[in-house]
């Protein structure tokens, strides 16, 4: 646990750049629920593609569903507890 609080007081010295700050400000614009219904289309349009004999599209749409998830996650936890 010394280990970890440790690196938490490193970390606290660096500031976010000026772009993540904007990227932050454009991105808690967002409802979290965008997200959410967002990596839900993507799945349901891979969906369709596969039925539609379409496999390779299919599997590149299908996996954008993780990397949107994350990116709700991250903009959830920057909303809660803050950048910095």
């Amino acid at each position: 646990m010394a280990i970890l609080t440790k690196t938490r007081n490193k970390n606290k010295s660096k500031e976010e750049g000026q772009i993540a700050r904007e990227i932050e400000d454009l991105t808690a614009e967002l409802p979290s629920d965008a997200y959410l219904w967002s990596a839900l289309g993507v799945m349901g349009v891979s969906l369709a593609l596969n039925l539609l004999a379409k496999s390779d599209k299919a599997l590149f749409v299908g996996q954008w569903a993780a990397p949107i998830l994350i990116m709700g996650v991250y903009n959830k936890i920057v909303k809660t507890q803050g950048s910095e």
